[in-house]
């Protein structure tokens, strides 16, 4: 009894001591880790001017941790996988580059990027189709599964179990009953109810893994999640874009949706499908399914032999924590150093990088046409206001900013030119470019283009544009309030 009065009494006078060697520790891990500099000053902010909370949130939403490393090491060892066929496609990928330069001038160094660091190898031949909202894409997407003969892989960051995501699930069983190889790939965070709902199924005739489960022992490395939306059938079809598997994408008044949502899809067929093949060959790996030969059926052919379908260049842009670098935004970067004459961008959220918010006003200010919509409201409170923060500087160079209040604009895109387009899953914000696993398809298509061009123009009449004379004049409270989330920005 003496001994644990003594104790107790010790640990009141000196619990100081451990606490300090305990802050040590992690200030002295986040010097270590060589962070952007803004993001490690923010980080000690938080940790000093937050006792006890900051380091909760270092630990559940800071830390790199092992897994972080881990994945570095299963990037490399796929990349070792698949040095030897880069090779092989060398002059393939050269041909095809000069072939695009041809076409988009020197635009195509974005293509000649993604080569050189070998994300993606450049394709030609292509036939891609836009997709508007879901009305346009979940028609093309259900006759797509149910046509399949060989293979369904789905990828997704949300995937609910409502009206459509029921419709889908009972196609891949049924699919799967036919002997068509079906696997289902879903992140753990984004997908809680779909992962409830298949846990309980002791029935399931089609192959279904979680990504990055989270649990207790987890929780650290649950900042890093599968932001993905694609889908591969028979090797032949592929689709990209920010539309995930659920109800609210599709606004039918029969839905009941109270706020309209505009997002934008992509369909490929061609070449380019082998490439995202692959990809989901990747995570899937990643993920511990069931391993599969990409060589049995996967990949109908060999590149360069693979059957072209149109004539629209196509790569994709991937990028995750272990990956060497920010690819999709390098990527971005690449195309906005050549752009000639107008950049179109659509995001939900902006909180930018630096180097992503100097290259758009420079772009600006040496006379090109730069517009960028996003949202009126934003789904995060935070991310809403601290965006606001950033978009004073772009107004005093020139950039022209929108702000869509039909609904909420979900869509992640970029259009150069009219030459060179982006469209995937990737948002103009930290979390995107440096902590979730995303993909982008980097598309030169005259028609593609053009279209994203023309939707643009009709979504700028569901907008108010902002002008720097209007942010001058918001509420001096809410301007302070902008400024105090930004100080967030770095962890966002």
């Amino acid at each position: 009894m003496e001994f644990t009065q003594e104790l107790l009494h010790f640990l009141k006078q000196w619990y100081w001591i451990p606490v300090v060697f305990l802050y040590l520790g992690v200030l002295s891990t986040i010097l270590i880790e060589n962070r952007n500099p803004t993001k490690t000053l923010s980080w000690i902010l938080v940790i000093v001017f937050l006792p006890i909370i900051g380091l909760l949130i270092y630990y559940f939403f800071g830390q790199k941790f092992n897994k972080v490393r881990r994945l570095k090491r299963v990037n490399d060892i796929q990349m070792t996988r698949l040095k030897k066929e880069w090779e092989r496609l060398e002059p393939y990928m050269e041909q095809n580059i000069v072939h695009i330069s041809d076409r988009i001038g020197t635009l195509s160094r974005v293509f000649t990027f993604l080569k050189n660091e070998r994300v993606s190898s450049p394709t030609t031949g292509n036939s891609v189709k836009l997709l508007i909202n879901g009305e346009e894409k979940f028609p093309e997407f259900l006759k797509s599964l149910r046509e399949a003969l060989h293979s369904i892989h789905l990828e997704y960051y949300i995937f609910e179990v409502d009206t459509i995501g029921k419709e889908v699930l009972q196609i891949l069983e049924e699919k799967a009953k036919e002997g068509v190889f079906v696997r289902l790939l879903v992140d753990s965070f984004g997908s809680p109810a779909l992962v409830r709902h298949l846990s309980r199924r002791k029935d399931l005739n089609f192959e279904y893994r979680r990504f990055l489960p989270v649990t207790f022992t987890s929780m650290g490395s649950s900042n890093y999640r599968n932001h993905r939306k694609i889908a591969v059938i028979d090797g032949k079809i592929g689709y990209i874009g920010g539309i995930n598997i659920s109800d609210r994408y599709i606004n039918d008044p029969a839905n009941n949706n109270p706020v309209f949502w505009r997002d934008t899809s992509l369909k490929i067929e061609g070449p380019a499908v082998a490439m995202l093949q692959i990809g989901f060959w990747n995570s899937w790996n990643l993920a511990d399914g069931t391993p599969f030969q990409l060589s049995e059926g996967y990949l109908l052919h060999q590149m360069p032999n693979l059957e072209k379908k149109g004539s629209a260049a196509v790569s994709f842009v991937e990028s995750d924590p272990g990956s060497l670098g920010p690819f999709n935004m390098e990527a971005i970067l690449v195309g906005l150093g050549e752009a000639d004459r107008k950049i179109q961008l659509v995001t939900p959220y902006y909180v930018p990088s630096d180097e992503l918010s100097t290259a758009l006003k420079v772009a600006a200010a040496s006379g090109l046409e730069v517009e960028l919509m996003l949202p009126e409201k934003s789904d995060s409170f935070i991310v809403q206001h601290a965006s606001l923060s950033f978009i004073k500087p772009l107004l005093e160079r020139g950039v022209k900013v929108y702000f869509y209040k039909k609904g909420f604009i979900h869509a992640k895109t970029i259009n150069i030119d009219g030459k060179l387009s982006y469209i995937g899953t990737v948002n103009l914000d930290t979390r995107s470019f440096y902590i979730n696993y995303e993909i982008a398809a980097v598309v030169s298509d005259n028609t593609v283009c053009k279209q994203l061009e023309e939707q643009f123009e009709r979504d700028k009449k569901d907008c108010e544009r902002m002008t720097l004379a209007e942010w001058k004049k918001r509420n001096v409270w809410k301007r302070g309030l902008d400024s105090v989330c930004r100080l967030l920005a770095p962890l966002l």
